[in-house]
């Protein structure tokens, strides 16, 4: 959204009318609780964000720039900041610390509408309390000041050490402007220097490797190795050695010891995708890794101290594998110290376009900018493989295209939405989009529940009488509903008229039926 869009959102939200022309005050002074500083050269959005803040009793004042700030913050040391990344001269990041120096490390929270991985991630290492994405909701804005207050008046002194710079290496980027992605950022951002164990979810080809990755990247263990394992492709015989290792003559065929692939990430990170694959005896060895920093061989009753990081994901639902009884608890609770949910690409469509223009810059740059049908093409899909399978259909409509403009018919027939999405799917995928407008919309969506049973209840009891000529006995079985229910829909959306066989139906005792 635009911030032209995003300020329209607060002004709408303040229902007060903004002058033109208007130059902010500098300092807002109301008997209140602490003092805030905005530094944003929007003058929309701090109106609003002032005006919010100062109702609260705070006080608040404005600086259009980081420069500005820098003067003002001697007169009025703030208690918070919300600062912007964009800003003319000096931008918000690398203003970070020494607005954290001038304040006695006062809690900033950093706002933006151009936000990335590497924007949250310097957020959090500069020491940034919170990281917002434009455009937020006013009321999570004032709610994230009250945290930053809070937190200020616990524990008003520095907070350990930065973390550790990331790799010089350029790795596969995490591409996303959507909230949803913005959410995952800042999650890597701040479980990145912890070393705990993370637990990522998400559909399959949604990039949860890349997710692992990047916690890597940013973390005190990045000049360490970091060791994927797809724990599916392995021999299931033969997975307690693979990730164990085995001493010699452990098993028929071991004829020299081989260490294993933890002790092989050892001092680094290893990622276990599908974790829910690992066998029941397996995983009570993974605990004691976990437990006791220590790995056995097979065929060994020597341990070996090991220092690694464990990072897991699976796209399928662990609680209820442990009440299957094929997983165990105590592992699920030591794996899901913090959790990353990766959406889903249907869930995050206006991340489809960036992330099509990121593959074409990699496949054929030449092809750039996408053409406004092809793009919305590509919005429209289901992407039931999510960006794996958007990386591939846009590899095969490279191919077809022979250097020129990609075109919708140049992608394979399983990127149509008709196609690769089932009824079931596409019904989802459509609710999707309804609650995505009905929150882009503005304000606080009310009664949710009931609008959307108003949206779909008529026409599925208006088809479903019809199928079957009236018959509110047959309807409410296949409902799964009881009769008097189904009358009293039928007479709520006025379709107590249905007609069976020409005729107007008469009451539930007309009915024939099993």
């Amino acid at each position: 959204m635009a911030l032209a869009s995003f300020a329209h959102t607060l002004r709408r939200a303040i229902a007060l009318p903004i002058p033109s022309a208007v130059r902010l005050p500098v300092w807002q002074y109301d008997d209140g609780m602490s003092q805030i500083l905005i530094v944003d050269d929007e003058e929309a959005v701090c109106w609003a964000l002032q005006k919010a803040l100062a109702k609260l009793g705070h006080r608040v004042a404005v600086a259009s720039s980081a420069e500005e700030a820098f003067r003002l913050i001697p007169d009025q040391v703030p208690d918070a900041i919300i600062l912007d990344v964009r800003l003319p001269g000096l931008d918000g990041l690398s203003a970070l610390a020494q607005l954290r120096e001038m304040t006695n490390d006062a809690p900033i929270i950093v706002v933006t509408a151009f936000g990335n991985l590497a924007t949250a991630v310097r957020a959090v290492e500069g020491g940034a309390f919170d990281y917002l994405a434009k455009p937020f909701d006013l009321d999570q804005a004032v709610d994230t000041v009250a945290r930053a207050l809070k937190r200020r008046a616990l524990a008003p002194v520095r907070e350990g050490e930065a973390p550790a710079e990331p790799s010089s290496e350029t790795p596969e980027e995490m591409v996303g402007t959507s909230a949803a992605m913005q959410t995952v950022f800042k999650r890597i951002a701040l479980v990145a220097p912890r070393d705990a164990c993370v637990l990522i979810t998400g559909e399959s080809g949604a990039g949860k490797e890349l997710v692992a990755r990047a916690v890597h990247r940013y973390s005190s263990r990045r000049d360490r190795p970091f060791l994927p394992v797809h724990v599916a492709a392995l021999n299931p015989n033969l997975v307690e050695s693979e990730l164990f290792g085995h001493v010699k003559g452990a098993f028929t065929g071991a004829g020299q010891a081989r260490p294993g692939l933890l002790a092989l990430a050892d001092g680094g990170t290893i990622f276990l995708d599908e974790l829910a694959d690992i066998p029941l005896s397996v995983q009570v060895k993974l605990l004691r890794v976990l437990e006791h920093n220590e790995v056995t061989p097979v065929g060994s009753n020597q341990p070996a101290p090991l220092s690694i990081r464990i990072l897991a994901a699976t796209h399928q639902d662990l609680e209820r594998k442990i009440a299957e009884g094929t997983f165990r608890h105590d592992l699920f609770f030591r794996l899901n110290v913090f959790q990353i949910h990766l959406p889903s690409l249907r869930e995050r469509r206006d991340d489809i376009v960036p992330l099509a223009d990121h593959f074409l810059r990699r496949l054929d740059a030449r092809l750039l900018p996408l053409l406004p049908a092809t793009a919305q093409f590509l919005t429209q899909q289901s992407w039931l493989g999510n960006v794996r399978e958007l990386r591939n259909a846009l590899e095969h409509a490279v191919i077809v295209a022979r250097g020129g403009p990609l075109l919708p018919e140049h992608f394979p027939a399983s990127s149509n939405l008709h196609t690769s999405a089932t009824a079931k799917e596409q019904l989802a995928d459509a609710l999707l989009r309804w609650l995505q407008d009905r929150i882009a919309a503005g304000g606080t969506p009310t009664n949710l529940y009931e609008e959307l049973l108003g949206t779909i209840e008529p026409p599925l009891l208006e088809d479903l009488m019809r199928r079957l000529q009236g018959n509110r006995v047959l309807a409410a079985q296949w409902l799964g509903l009881n009769r008097a229910t189904v009358r009293k829909k039928l007479t709520e959306y006025g379709l107590a008229d249905v007609h069976r066989s020409g005729q107007k139906l008469a009451d539930d005792d007309d009915d024939v039926g099993p």
